[in-house]
């Protein structure tokens, strides 16, 4: 019923697998590789179409600098911070809620309360593309980080509601009716009881919605424009030009846009780990 691990296989499995494995690590990194690659290289390779040779000399320091000093890289990853913080927050704390009280509390149309945050969730985020914006144009919305962040926080807060109702409802509810017997008002469960025993499972979750929100380029480009409220994905493209690209400097940028998301997995990664496995072993 399941695979064979690899160690009970047979030896010649055991070669090809590990002969195979370095090949598709580095056909998957070769994206990355060559993006890396082209951060370091000259302009004037670019001019001469050596795109994918050897770099005439290393212009990296070159290129990170005027990413940083001479544009405005700097503004668009603030603007990334100050509508990514503040999106996961308002996601987190409001499924929280919402998951507490799906998870717990037995009601009349629990379920079909349920229901609709999940089924938001399977709507292509395309065909809300001109209804959106509209919406922000009507609210004065439209350009600025506030309407941005309403409208991530809204369309998140679906997913982020049925990870936390479903982990919730794993808690074990004698420790809510104990709480009960005692006295504690609902209020108290909620941020004594079950609060601390969802660290692990908030953990996880902002992780997922801070990837999930800096690396948006869509939404980016439908809701906002310019530097003064553009996050650091729609801003990398300001280093084209009318008539040419600057692969060099977009290259920089999108590997100094890339390292917030990856140091936030590396500093929350054994708290992930244990909010996505809390549970699978009873």
């Amino acid at each position: 019923m399941f695979p064979t691990p690899i160690e009970k296989a047979p030896r010649s499995w055991q070669l090809g697998y590990q002969g195979l494995l370095p090949v598709m690590l580095v056909a998957w990194l070769l994206p990355l590789i060559a993006v890396a690659m082209f951060s370091i290289k000259p302009d004037v390779d670019f001019t001469n179409g050596d795109y994918w040779g050897v770099p005439s000399r290393f212009a990296g320091f070159e290129n990170y600098g005027k990413v940083f000093f001479e544009s405005d890289m700097p503004r668009y990853l603030m603007n990334s911070v100050l509508i990514t913080v503040p999106t996961v927050i308002g996601a987190v704390a409001l499924s929280c809620m919402t998951g507490f009280a799906l998870g717990i509390y037995r009601f009349r149309s629990n379920l079909w309360i349920f229901f609709m945050f999940v089924a938001g969730n399977f709507v292509p985020f395309q065909i809300l593309m001109v209804p959106v914006r509209d919406l922000t144009l009507d609210l004065g919305l439209y350009n600025t980080k506030l309407g941005l962040v309403l409208f991530h926080v809204a369309f998140q807060t679906g997913f982020c509601t049925l990870f936390m109702r479903n982990f919730i409802r794993a808690l074990p509810f004698e420790l809510i009716e104990a709480a009960r017997v005692e006295g504690v008002a609902e209020w108290r469960i909620f941020w004594y009881v079950v609060l601390p025993l969802m660290k692990p499972a908030i953990a996880a979750l902002a992780v997922l919605i801070f990837t999930f929100i800096w690396n948006d380029y869509f939404w980016a480009v439908v809701l906002t424009q310019g530097a003064e409220s553009q996050p650091v994905t729609a801003g990398i493209t300001s280093f084209n030009a009318q008539y040419r690209a600057a692969y060099h400097l977009m290259s920089a940028g999108s590997i100094v846009a890339a390292l917030p998301p990856v140091a936030m997995f590396f500093l929350m990664q054994k708290h992930f780990i244990a909010g996505l496995t809390l549970g699978a072993v009873k």
